[in-house]
């Protein structure tokens, strides 16, 4: 999949609505369709949005279901469309992180099409038989979709979910991503920057982890409850 990248220059250029700030935030919180201006609540409103979508997508995603972009778009619309007036549209910004640039905005609906008839098709239904196979899928999903970025919020978010998606086909819980912090964390985004040249033993190797942290907690938990 051919990346398109920004130009270094051009990388926090913002066009629209989603590039503009909540009017008395002090810039800090993107305008929002509550009048939201603190930080606080705007993050504590976006959590409970997104375990009120988890619950519902967990619901309606069977074992049997193969994703596609139009998917990805609707799980952020579900999670964010009663607080962003962009929930579920794809960014006209270009973003970066720690100066590594994600996809241009120009560039995520190529991508994301590209990204349905590649990973998404191959990789799910995640219904591999082997734990190895199971990690790796959803490791490749991740990274590509994290690569392109789509929305101007959320995407880690967005990612996650539909990795726990993939783990539910897979036979797996709901995976625990919280393990994914400190030195976990730089991991993480080395294991990010390694998909970018079509390298993703790292990104698998986190899915390792948050699998075994997932079923070591699981299990943590029924003997409890057996107690």
């Amino acid at each position: 999949m051919s990346r398109g990248r920004p130009a270094a220059g051009d990388r926090y250029r913002a066009q629209g609505a989603a590039a503009e700030s909540e009017p008395g935030s002090r810039g800090r919180v993107l305008r929002n369709l509550p009048g939201i201006k603190s930080v606080r609540e705007i993050a504590r409103r976006e959590s409970e949005a997104l375990l009120a979508a988890t619950e519902r997508l967990i619901d309606e995603t069977d074992q049997d279901h193969r994703f596609t972009s139009d998917d990805i778009y609707r799980m952020h619309r579900l999670w964010l469309g009663r607080i962003y007036p962009w929930a579920g549209e794809h960014r006209q910004v270009n973003l970066a992180k720690d100066n590594f640039p994600f996809a241009a905005a120009d560039q995520v609906p190529r991508l994301m099409l590209a990204f349905e008839q590649g990973p998404l098709r191959e990789f799910t239904p995640c219904r591999f038989a082997h734990a190895a196979d199971q990690a790796r899928a959803m490791a490749i999903v991740h990274a590509e979709l994290i690569l392109i970025h789509p929305f101007r919020e959320g995407n880690g978010r967005c990612a996650r979910l539909l990795a726990v998606l993939m783990g539910l086909q897979a036979g797996l819980p709901a995976l625990d991503f919280g393990g994914i912090r400190g030195e976990e964390k730089q991991r993480y985004f080395a294991a990010v920057q390694a998909a970018l040249g079509r390298d993703y033993a790292p990104m698998t190797a986190v899915f390792d982890r948050v699998v075994a942290r997932t079923m070591k907690a699981r299990t943590s938990a029924w003997r409890r409850d057996a107690s």
